[in-house]
């Protein structure tokens, strides 16, 4: 984020009072502004297109359309739109499906608004954040899976994230491919491998592209 500049943000919420909450608390931050609201899945997807924010804050159950369908609609048309889905439950699946999507976080709506704030500036600037104990186990599992323990999530679960050219693009990064190899590799422009690798990421819930090779080496995603 340059320096001065704010974070544009759009609240996503079917309950006017929690977006109103969130607009007077982000208001009155110095580097951030509300520049839309949606109270619905399908407003959600136009706001966003309408007004390209830095990043969406996402109620995962809204009228019409859920969260996690008008986060995957963002991201997919304007990739570098981060979204962070908010939730009342703390749900497992709203995790595996919260990456899978694209999501770039995920925070429970209980969560103390200065660990909020600090995760809203953190995941502008390129970060991960889901930081509820079931999504930490969750991605402990994802980690580290066992079919012996009971509920364990099974490898496959997740071969159907990536699409072909971002798995191709992680076959790559594990080779040690820098970016302009790669794009030079797949005849795609730099920037549209930074994109690729930014959705990598985001999809498997690493911090960096060291650990997407890692996760995706263990998930057998990569040779």
């Amino acid at each position: 984020m340059e320096t001065g500049k704010k974070i544009r943000i759009v609240l996503a919420d079917d309950q006017p009072f929690i977006r109103n909450g969130l607009r007077y608390i982000i208001d009155v931050q110095s580097d951030m502004k509300v520049v839309g609201e949606a109270s619905t899945g399908e407003e959600a997807i136009d706001v966003t297109l309408a007004t390209v924010p830095d990043l969406v804050l996402m109620d995962i159950r809204m009228p019409d359309s859920t969260g996690i369908m008008a986060t995957k609609s963002i991201v997919e048309s304007l990739p570098d739109v981060k979204v962070i889905l908010l939730t009342t439950f703390d749900v497992e699946q709203y995790v595996f499906d919260g990456i899978r999507a694209g999501a770039a976080g995920y925070i429970l709506k209980d969560t103390d608004m200065d660990e909020m704030l600090s995760g809203i500036r953190a995941i502008s600037r390129g970060a991960t954040l889901f930081n509820s104990t079931t999504a930490k186990r969750a991605l402990g599992q994802i980690l580290s899976p066992s079919k012996d323990e009971p509920g364990a999530m099974d490898n496959e679960r997740f071969h159907d994230t990536l699409t072909e050219r971002e798995t191709e693009v992680l076959q790559l990064l594990a080779y040690g491919k820098r970016n302009h190899e790669i794009a030079t590799i797949l005849c795609i422009s730099e920037g549209t491998t930074k994109t690729h690798i930014h959705h990598i990421i985001q999809k498997l819930g690493a911090y960096d592209r060291t650990q997407a090779v890692v996760i995706g080496i263990r998930m057998k995603l990569v040779k």
